[in-house]
């Protein structure tokens, strides 16, 4: 999201926080805690960073344009292509990874500009010296998981202990072993499952399978290793280009792989994360997430026993999640246009909400304990009901008439709250 639109939020977040002061502590604390969450997830956004480590011709740059579904690293086919281990940034339509792109162990030939270190592990920790990585990504053939394999574990320990002892922070371990489209039977295509025929199909699940658990039996072998390895996982991520135009698409598992990487980003990497990847199932989780915030937070702040004045920011954090749904979905909208879908799905800011808004605020002047508990209830389940219609609209890309009716069943369980 654009710095002026975090500004903004991170006002709005600190307005908010300052009428926390007149809550109980109790409550105030929890409410405290999901305004930190939404500042990680919104305002703090950065790109994710990976440290891709391997042998050369283990897919790394295939991998790169896997995870974008679009050319934006070079494949080096004949020989090593990567030169200095360097903090790359790959940006594609809907974002940016930052890569630690890494000279290939153990590489038989000398990258054109390859840097003046003596070893491919030196140039690997000068620039984990620099940054650290959110998770470090051990990419190795599947052809080759039982060849030689010692040695590029010895090296991957020494990496993740470098991380560690510049930057007190232990990177998780995700072992991918790429290249699964080229077992045999070569000729039975993974991400064409139905048709295959069966039993070929299995056969060759059954090798994938097997990989993963040598691979996953040699990482255990060491203590170290074992306790920061999130799982092994065979994948294709073969795409073929031709100037720049997608001819063949084999990937297969790269969604699963893209959860698990996911899940182990910290906060303030998975909002970038789900919207470069343009993963629904991602895009979904996070703006969830944001909804589940939002309405803990509105909730809190119409609980303030303060009549009228909590109408504007539940009304601004409301169009904010709006803004953030369709950023995730790869959308760019403006605070007006964030209160034309409100008005749209009949959660308008005029008249009827207004109204509403009067109403529960009497409430809390009439009965000031039950009356803020009854507004509460409300704020958190009207933003919910925005949350879910936004995610329809924006993310499944359905109508606005679907989104309208999605926010009005909502509206229903607010009126059997009052």
């Amino acid at each position: 999201m654009n710095s002026p639109l975090q500004t903004q939020i991170s006002e709005v977040l600190q307005k908010l926080e300052a009428l926390l002061d007149r809550l109980p502590e109790k409550v105030a604390k929890e409410v405290r805690q999901e305004i930190r969450e939404f500042r990680q997830l919104l305002v703090e956004t950065r790109s994710p960073r990976f440290a891709l480590v391997g042998r050369r011709g283990s897919g790394k740059s295939s991998l790169i344009n896997a995870i974008f579904g679009r050319k934006v690293a070079e494949v080096g086919h004949e020989k090593a292509q990567t030169g200095a281990a360097t903090w790359w940034p790959y940006a594609g339509e809907y974002g940016t990874i930052e890569m630690l792109d890494t000279r290939g162990l153990q590489e038989g030939s000398r990258p054109d500009e390859a840097d003046s270190a003596a070893s491919p592990i030196e140039s690997i920790n000068a620039a984990l010296k620099a940054k650290a990585p959110d998770i470090i990504l051990f990419l190795i053939k599947a052809t080759e998981a039982d060849s030689g394999i010692n040695a590029d574990l010895e090296a991957l320990k020494e990496i993740s202990q470098t991380v560690e002892k510049v930057h007190n922070y232990q990177p998780p371990l995700l072992v991918v072993a790429t290249h699964c489209d080229t077992l045999e039977p070569k000729n039975v295509r993974l991400h064409k499952p139905d048709e295959e025929d069966p039993d070929d199909l299995k056969e060759k699940r059954d090798r994938v399978t097997a990989i993963e658990n040598l691979l996953r039996a040699k990482i255990e072998s060491d203590p170290y290793l074992k306790e920061h390895l999130i799982t092994v996982i065979g994948v294709s991520s073969y795409q073929s280009w031709k100037n720049d135009t997608l001819r063949s698409d084999e990937r297969w598992r790269i969604d699963e792989l893209l959860h698990y990487i996911f899940n182990e980003l910290p906060k303030e990497g998975k909002l970038a994360f789900a919207r470069l990847s343009q993963a629904r199932t991602l895009q979904e989780s996070i703006a969830n997430r944001l909804t589940q915030v939002v309405a803990a937070i509105c909730g809190g702040i119409a609980a303030v026993p303060i009549p009228i004045g909590d109408i504007i920011p539940i009304t601004s954090l409301q169009i904010t999640l709006i803004i953030a749904i369709a950023y995730v979905a790869g959308r760019q909208l403006s605070s007006q246009s964030a209160k034309e879908f409100l008005t749209a799905i009949g959660a308008t800011i005029s008249a009827g909400l207004v109204l509403r808004e009067i109403a529960r605020a009497s409430v809390k002047i009439l009965f000031p304990g039950v009356g803020s508990a009854v507004s509460a209830g409300i704020a958190t389940t009207a933003t919910l009901g925005i949350g879910k219609a936004a995610i329809a609209h924006f993310i499944q890309k359905t109508s606005l008439q679907n989104a309208r009716r999605i926010f009005e069943g909502e509206r229903k369980t607010i009126n059997n709250e009052k």
